[in-house]
């Protein structure tokens, strides 16, 4: 069997079935984006890590090696941030060709730098290797998180409302915008989306007032697109659930280009990935005091989109009246093995039409 049939999860499923079973002081292992370690007392241990390929997640031409350090941190202070944690320590792997530009990792650690300093953590080491081709950053994080803060994935409840923040399909306008730069856009909306998919910004102090709240009961980042997280937190949590097409927070950039693309932006908001955006399931008496806390402590909106049901329905998109409009939209999310992700790359590295 070759990896491309196994697929993503199912080669995690298959590493992880090597292992032994998780020891009384793991309290989240192997499957989500964090795991979760009790460390004798007081709060758990988070750690993640992600990863920046050349010519897989960035092309060298169109990402400069500073906004490249700002969002390998990005992605990974994000994870933590749908834990409702905080992050502390940082390592990064760096795999570098020895042609390399000296200034090239100069700019790259001035970018992790300030991104580090603002989510008041620290990088403290590392490893670098030599390779024939095409840089690879590993970043690994650590973090902390009062166990009654935690939030999972597995713990949304049928009936809970599921809220996401902020607006949607920003960043993959901006990929639209690094593959084809000259696109009649507004200025406006060509900045807004090229920050969105080049320098994202993690909502961590979103996900540590949704953690204090008491009523969200599972929660992700949306970096695989919105149905894909929203696939994760109903398998993990054994349930369905259903999105209203028409509350979908589409970013006014994301219209923008979509339409001078001839595409569909309310496609690229449910799939288009990396807005790194909270979407969480909360319980339906408290979605309005939550709103309100979100946007009193951080400034930052949120918006019911849809509703937690039985495991038995699946995962629905409807439209404003009734009809079932799931087939209009790719539910898988992203794969690296898969032809998603084949497509996404090809979508990444062609040349202009």
């Amino acid at each position: 069997m070759k990896i491309s049939e196994l697929g993503e999860f199912g080669l995690i499923e298959r590493i992880a079935s090597f292992l032994p079973a998780a020891r009384s002081n793991v309290v989240v292992g192997i499957g989500d984006d964090v795991a979760v370690l009790q460390v004798r007392h007081g709060n758990y241990l988070l750690a993640t890590c992600d990863i920046q390929v050349e010519n897989v997640h960035f092309l060298a031409g169109k990402i400069t090696p500073y906004q490249l350090g700002r969002k390998i941190v990005a992605i990974n202070v994000s994870d933590i941030a749908a834990m409702g944690g905080s992050p502390d320590w940082a390592l990064v792997s760096l795999a570098l060709p020895k042609h390399q530009q000296v200034d090239f990792v100069d700019d790259l650690y001035r970018g992790m730098q300030e991104q580090i300093d603002a989510a008041g953590a620290a990088i403290v080491g590392g490893n670098i290797s030599e390779v024939p081709k095409d840089v690879v950053v590993d970043f690994f994080l650590l973090g902390n998180v009062a166990p009654q803060h935690l939030i999972r994935r597995n713990g949304a409840k049928q009936g809970d409302l599921i809220m996401v923040t902020g607006t949607l399909g920003d960043s993959r306008a901006g990929l639209e915008l690094v593959r084809v730069q000259h696109l009649l856009v507004s200025d406006n909306a060509r900045r807004q989306a090229s920050q969105r998919h080049l320098t994202p910004r993690p909502r961590l102090l979103e996900g540590q007032v949704l953690g204090r709240c008491g009523n969200v009961h599972a929660m992700a980042d949306v970096s695989d697109g919105l149905l894909g997280d929203l696939g994760h937190i109903c398998g993990a949590s054994g349930v369905g659930a259903e999105i209203w097409a028409e509350d979908i927070p589409v970013g006014n950039a994301c219209l923008e280009v979509a339409a001078a693309s001839g595409k569909d932006g309310q496609e690229w908001a449910m799939t288009g990935g990396e807005d790194y955006e909270l979407l969480f399931a909360a319980a339906p008496h408290a979605v309005q005091e939550i709103a309100a806390m979100l946007l009193n402590e951080t400034g930052t909106s949120s918006r019911v989109i849809g509703r937690v049901v039985s495991a038995k329905d699946g995962i629905r998109v409807l439209l404003a009246d009734g009809r079932d409009a799931t087939r209009n939209f790719q539910r898988s999310g992203w794969d690296h093995f898969t032809a998603n992700a084949r497509d996404a790359q090809d979508l990444l590295t062609q040349n202009e039409p």
